[in-house]
């Protein structure tokens, strides 16, 4: 028995990480390898698989974009493009005025990644991820998918992983499960406009993550608090701008 719990235990963690590292691949800009797995629904299986093991409900059947342009076009339409030249739907999390908390968006950026800088991650540079966009819902998703791995890193080698359970729960609380939350809002708002704009919606895969996502985080922010709570760890944050506070070690 105590060798099957931190198994399972691992397995889940391990389910988390797959399910933020399949999201970032697919709020990311789209790719011919990205829509191959969706049309094939390679990509709809894994993701099902690992959205189970975390407790949530598998995947319903959903349709796949039948070619690279198609899937382009709805997401250059949501992500992308819009009023006045700004985004429908922005993946930034400094577009949304109720995401700032009174902040400015530079601060609010600073304090996003305050994160990173914890973990030594530097910024992306040429062509390796989102430049400058440190609050970018692909950014963010990774980021949760490196603490999963740090954390299943610290289990396997009898190390304490309650640094990166304390920065999970901090990270999801306070950055990625507001930012979800605003996108799902933005996305029933501007679901009319953008049939009518671009002639057709997001892929099925894409509409449905929008509206489970925020939901699935906070199931595993709340997973986080209890595995912290049972192994007695305080509760400790990462300074911000607005405020000096403790570091999750």
């Amino acid at each position: 028995m105590n060798a099957k719990r931190p198994n399972q235990a691992v397995r889940r963690i391990e389910a988390r990480g797959e399910v933020y590292r399949i999201a970032a691949a697919l709020f990311d800009y789209p790719l011919a390898e990205t829509q191959q797995a969706l049309e094939e629904g390679r990509l709809q299986q894994v993701l099902s698989k690992a959205l189970e093991a975390t407790g949530a409900h598998s995947l319903p059947p959903l349709p796949a974009c039948d070619s690279l342009q198609a899937l382009e076009v709805g997401y250059v339409a949501a992500f992308m493009m819009g009023r006045r030249g700004k985004p429908r739907i922005p993946l930034v999390g400094s577009a949304y005025p109720e995401l700032l908390g009174g902040q400015s968006p530079g601060g609010y950026m600073l304090n996003v990644q305050a994160f990173y800088r914890h973990f030594d991650l530097q910024a992306a540079r040429e062509d390796e991820g989102h430049q400058d966009e440190p609050d970018h819902l692909v950014a963010m998703l990774e980021f949760c998918s490196l603490l999963c791995h740090l954390q299943i890193q610290a289990l396997n080698t009898g190390r304490d992983p309650g640094p990166y359970q304390r920065a999970g729960q901090d990270f999801l609380q306070r950055c990625l499960i507001p930012l979800l939350t605003a996108l799902r809002s933005r996305y029933q708002l501007e679901q009319a406009d953008l049939l009518a704009a671009a002639g057709q919606d997001l892929d099925a895969t894409l509409r449905y993550l929008l509206q489970l996502l925020p939901h699935w985080a906070e199931q595993q922010r709340a997973d986080l608090e209890q595995e912290i709570t049972a192994a007695g760890s305080d509760s400790q944050r990462i300074p911000t701008v607005a405020a000096g506070q403790g570091l999750w070690d």
